[in-house]
């Protein structure tokens, strides 16, 4: 098919978390693959678990833009949660288009809406607890800019 998007299982599994009939199917199999994406998540066009997303875990007040890579080992989600969900300050997090959250980073948000802007790039095994500018380049325990994308 000419202009087809050519998308492998985990992603068909991650679009058909929506659909009417076999939504919580796709979900509970996701599940089972090792990568719990919530249906709530909004998650954009051309979105990729790369390597099949093993060990990735999305907070349910996640929104993911286009074109975004996550790979094994990612979460994003509350950095306090050792207060009570009723007690927590946080809003959310979103991941803007063009985003590549490398193997095992973490994107934690305390209070409020953290973003990771657009063409971000989060390195292995960081852990961001702020929002980034667009097209930065982000690394270390915890994560800070350490460049800018051309």
């Amino acid at each position: 098919m000419a202009g087809a998007v050519k998308r492998d299982v985990y992603s068909r599994l991650v679009y058909a978390r929506n659909t009417p009939l076999l939504g919580r199917l796709a979900y509970l199999v996701l599940k089972m693959l090792g990568a719990e994406i919530p249906p709530s998540v909004q998650i954009g066009e051309d979105f990729s678990l790369v390597h099949g997303g093993f060990g990735v875990v999305v907070h349910p007040e996640t929104r993911i833009g286009a074109r975004v890579k996550i790979y094994p080992g990612v979460t994003i989600g509350r950095g306090d949660i050792y207060r009570v969900s009723t007690e927590s300050s946080f809003e959310g997090v979103v991941i803007e288009d063009d985003v590549i959250l490398s193997p095992g980073s973490k994107v934690l948000c305390d209070e409020g809406v953290l973003t990771v802007a657009a063409g971000t790039v989060l390195g292995a095994n960081a852990v961001l607890l702020q929002s980034t500018g667009e097209s930065e380049i982000w690394a270390g325990v915890p994560a800070r800019r350490i460049g800018q994308r051309s």
